[in-house]
């Protein structure tokens, strides 16, 4: 089973890549954004925890994640892999998802990262809310607030991965296809 982690800072990339992924390797899409963004779609009691928490800038609890991801797992046993896209965001995230995936046979084959700057990171997540419809996608503060949570959280979680041998970054700036065609390039090594 091929499980890879796309990690790197919100508006890097990982949805529009990890859709491009699923559909070459017939893996399934892990994004606990697009599962809490549904939740609140839907108006559960969930949603509207996680909306007031996301417009904020701020993560949603653990074991809220860990519970979602699990249950994804659990209908989904005969895939291929995962796309862990969004998660883990950070370390304790890491070591539940390490020991879930244990708990089932299975390990992270690899983290992939994709290494953008901040003022590009900025402009595309400016972009995105122009159709996005995300509060958190139209505010420069809110933005910044991500962009920190991010390097503050979120990034020490590489170190996690690169302990076990299972970290590469990849430049995350360029066309859709070059970028694509460089992470292709580190899953297919892992066979």
């Amino acid at each position: 089973m091929l499980n890879l982690i796309l990690f790197g800072p919100p508006g890097a990339g990982k949805g529009t890549q990890s859709k491009k992924l699923i559909e070459k390797y017939e893996l399934i899409h892990l994004s606990t954004g697009d599962i809490l963004r549904g939740e609140v779609a839907a108006s559960t009691p969930l949603g509207l925890k996680a909306r007031d928490l996301m417009s904020k800038g701020q993560l949603v609890p653990d074991e809220i994640v860990i519970g979602m991801i699990d249950n994804k797992f659990k209908e989904n046993k005969e895939a291929n892999g995962f796309v862990f896209d969004g998660f883990p965001r950070t370390v304790a995230q890491a070591e539940a998802l390490d020991k879930l995936l244990a708990d089932n046979g299975q390990s992270i084959s690899q983290m992939i990262e994709l290494k953008v700057g901040d003022d590009e990171l900025m402009k595309r997540i400016l972009e995105r809310g122009k159709t996005s419809g995300r509060p958190d996608d139209q505010k420069e503060i809110l933005i910044q607030s991500r962009l920190d949570v991010y390097k503050n959280e979120t990034a020490p979680v590489a170190d996690h991965y690169k302990a076990q041998d299972k970290y590469v970054a990849i430049e995350g700036v360029g066309s859709i296809d070059e970028i694509f065609e460089t992470l292709c390039g580190k899953i297919d090594a892992l066979a």
